[in-house]
């Protein structure tokens, strides 16, 4: 494993912009997946003027995103890891995008608290693509109706989809699939690609991608 002294994220930031762009995504969103990373590694991405982060535990960015946020306040928080019931209310007073509305248990918190707190992150849902038992999301087949459930009776503001291919699959079809499905629902953002695939992501529609260790390096034990 790298030390910590041997990861130069901004050059590493500069890499993957690079690449973003010779794949064709001049106007693709790049969020930093900093998850188990402190303020040592994101310090640098934040000197390089990346602004987008994204985080999969509410309690974790909770500890650690406030104080760079008042130093940073253009800061765009998303949540990116699966929502528990239990922390909708610290997910919307926290993060600006939740991408993982997945149920409607969480479509109905979600919106309660948006009213309580008058803040309205915006929404995407999670489409479990591939159908995998062990992931979180909602069948390709009951997307539409979702999200006609999370706009008409929940007045969520969803404006994108998420998704994750499954990981020894060729990805093309599954990306395919979820911009179809955006299409259809007029949803402009489609956050799709990792490390491994995104570039395969961009030529598929990607509007947004989520890039972890090919910037931050590996992730320390949790």
């Amino acid at each position: 494993m790298q030390q910590q002294q041997d990861i130069d994220v901004a050059a590493n930031l500069a890499a993957i912009r690079e690449r973003i762009k010779a794949a064709g995504g001049d106007r693709v969103r790049l969020v930093a997946v900093s998850k188990f990373h402190g303020p040592e590694r994101i310090g640098p991405a934040l000197a390089a003027g990346q602004r987008h982060f994204g985080e999969n535990r509410v309690q974790e960015a909770a500890g650690k995103w406030p104080p760079l946020r008042q130093a940073h306040p253009d800061i765009v928080l998303h949540l990116i890891g699966p929502l528990q019931s239990n922390k909708t209310s610290d997910a919307v007073a926290l993060f600006d995008v939740i991408e993982t509305v997945d149920r409607e248990k969480i479509a109905r918190r979600l919106a309660t608290e948006m009213q309580k707190q008058n803040r309205r992150p915006e929404c995407f849902v999670q489409v479990n693509i591939g159908e995998e038992p062990q992931k979180a999301g909602i069948p390709p087949r009951e997307a539409d109706d979702f999200i006609r459930l999370c706009r008409e009776e929940y007045d969520l503001p969803i404006t994108g989809l998420m998704c994750i291919p499954p990981v020894d699959e060729e990805p093309s079809p599954f990306f395919a699939l979820l911009a179809k499905i955006a299409r259809r629902n007029g949803l402009e953002n489609i956050s799709m690609g990792m490390s491994a695939d995104f570039e395969t992501a961009i030529a598929f529609g990607a509007t947004e991608v989520r890039i972890g260790s090919d910037i931050f390096g590996p992730r320390p034990t949790p």
